[in-house]
C-alpha cells in the first residue's frame, strides 16, 4: 500500500477545512486504514464522509485493495494534541502524570503545558476547622501520561 499517497490525500481533504486536524493515523494488517480526526468545533458526519471519498475515489482499487475507516475520537478517549486540549479549555479534565493524578477546570493551554485549577478543603492555619483554597497546578506536555475529559451527567 503506497502510504504516501494516503498521507497526502488526507492531507489534502484536512487542508479544505483548516478546524479538523489529525488525532490518528494507524495502517494496519489486511490493508486496513483507521484515520482518527478531530476538529476545533466538533466534527459532523459529513465531513468524515468526505475525507474518506477523498481518500478512496483518489486511489486505484484495481492495484490495492483496502479497507477504510474514518472516525472521531470517542468521549472515553483520552487527549492527545494540543489542540485538543484548547477546544476543552473551561471542562473538567483528569490527568496522570508519572507521579500525581490531577483533576481540575482546565484554565490555560500554552505551547509546553496546561494549567488546572480545583477548590480544596484544607485545614485553617490557625484554629480548629477547614476552609477552601483554590488549587492551581501547572503541568508539562511532557509530564502527562493521560488527560480525559470528566464526563458529568
Amino acid at each position: 500500500m503506497d502510504t504516501g499517497k494516503v498521507k497526502e490525500l488526507l492531507q489534502e481533504a484536512l487542508d479544505e477545512n483548516p478546524s479538523l486536524y489529525l488525532i490518528d493515523l494507524q495502517f494496519l494488517s489486511n490493508s486496513k486504514i483507521k484515520v482518527i480526526l478531530d476538529g476545533d468545533s466538533g466534527v459532523p458526519l459529513s465531513e468524515c464522509v468526505r475525507v474518506s471519498r477523498n481518500i478512496e475515489h483518489n486511489m486505484d482499487r484495481e492495484e490495492e485493495d483496502f479497507s477504510l475507516e474514518v472516525t472521531t475520537p470517542d468521549i472515553a478517549h483520552p487527549l492527545q494534541v494540543r489542540r485538543q486540549y484548547i477546544k476543552n479549555i473551561k471542562r473538567i479534565l483528569k490527568v496522570k502524570t508519572n507521579d500525581e493524578e490531577f483533576e481540575g477546570v482546565l484554565n490555560e493551554v500554552t505551547e509546553k503545558e496546561i494549567t488546572l485549577g480545583w477548590k480544596a478543603r484544607e485545614p485553617k492555619p490557625i484554629g480548629k476547622g477547614k476552609h477552601t483554597v483554590e488549587k492551581i497546578a501547572i503541568i508539562s506536555f511532557e509530564d502527562i501520561k493521560e488527560a480525559k475529559v470528566k464526563i458529568i451527567f
